[in-house]
């Protein structure tokens, strides 16, 4: 019977925990962290990414700032507005929603920011750090969220064959990184792999994150393997608009171990991690000790099977 991996029950008990230790810190600190996010033009699908990051923010007991730049924003107005968040006392972590227009370059924008309120982590310095598996670097939130959902459900992935489609910054070279770091065997693929159905039924693990419809059939499964399915694509059938991943869901969850849906799987988890590495943010700007065990006492030991 293949496990359903419920990344949004798991999110919502992470969000809770980082809102009782929000709690705590406001109390005993009388410190609150402080999110701030840039939306640069009027994408709806950023929109309400921007708009579910701010709710949930603040439900956790954040404060949230939001800023919105027309599309034609100058490249030096946007780094500007960086800058000034860069000093202010009261925002310790920035995050910019990518993409952004033509005329800005997403290079020195994501170099712009202090790299100790790059909730992102996609500084480079924060980029050096989790390569090298230092432990200091600030995670992106996407593959952390996948590392918890892996590590919870599988427990000991040492020597795991795990393949990650997709090499993007964002994605899938953290990814390939973290898994490297569990001990497993790890293989990236991309659009120039040969073989790719073949390197799939090898995979323990399988981390899609190329952002293709449907892509990703039961016949591509190692049987009992594992799936996290990072892509969210817009459909539009029988006349509504439906997200779907990269994987068939329908006949991968016929040879799957265990799978992500989408939606409900790894989108919360995104979420809910770059609640918590504002958290951590906080706590490293002003020396406070961060408490590593918060994962493990928001979630309870059990999965949801499918019916």
């Amino acid at each position: 019977m293949t496990n359903i991996i419920d990344g949004k029950a798991r999110a919502a008990r992470l969000r809770a925990e980082i809102g009782r230790q929000i709690g705590i810190l406001r109390q005993r600190d009388l410190i609150t962290p402080g999110l701030a996010v840039i939306l640069v033009g009027e994408e709806p699908a950023s929109q309400i990414y921007v708009r579910n990051k701010a709710n949930q923010a603040r439900e956790a007991g954040m404060s949230s700032f939001e800023y919105r730049l027309a599309n034609s924003v100058p490249q030096d107005k946007l780094l500007g507005l960086i800058e000034r968040l860069n000093g202010d006392p009261e925002v310790h972590g920035i995050l910019v929603q990518l993409p952004l227009p033509p005329q800005v370059s997403e290079a020195r924008v994501i170099q712009a920011i202090d790299p100790v309120k790059d909730i992102d982590g996609f500084h480079p310095i924060n980029v050096g750090l989790v390569a090298t598996g230092s432990g200091e670097g600030v995670v992106p939130c996407t593959p952390l969220g996948c590392m918890m959902l892996l590590t919870h459900h599988l427990g000991e992935m040492r020597g795991k064959r795990a393949l990650v489609l997709g090499r993007s910054n964002i994605v899938g070279k953290p990814m390939a990184s973290l898994l490297l770091q569990a001990d497993c065997t790890v293989t990236t693929a991309h659009s120039a792999t040969h073989s790719l159905a073949d390197e799939c039924r090898r995979a323990d693990i399988l981390v899609s994150a190329v952002g293709r419809e449907s892509m990703i059939g039961g016949d591509w499964i190692k049987p009992g393997a594992t799936v996290i399915d990072v892509g969210i694509n817009r459909v539009e059938r029988d006349g509504k608009v439906r997200l779907v991943g990269d994987v068939d869901f329908d006949s991968a969850r016929e040879v799957a171990g265990a799978i992500t849906p989408v939606p409900g799987g790894v989108g919360p988890m995104t979420i809910a991690c770059l609640l918590l590495n504002t958290l951590a943010a906080t706590c490293r700007q002003y020396r406070l000790p961060f408490p590593d065990d918060i994962v493990s006492r928001a979630w309870e030991d059990e999965v949801v099977e499918a019916p």
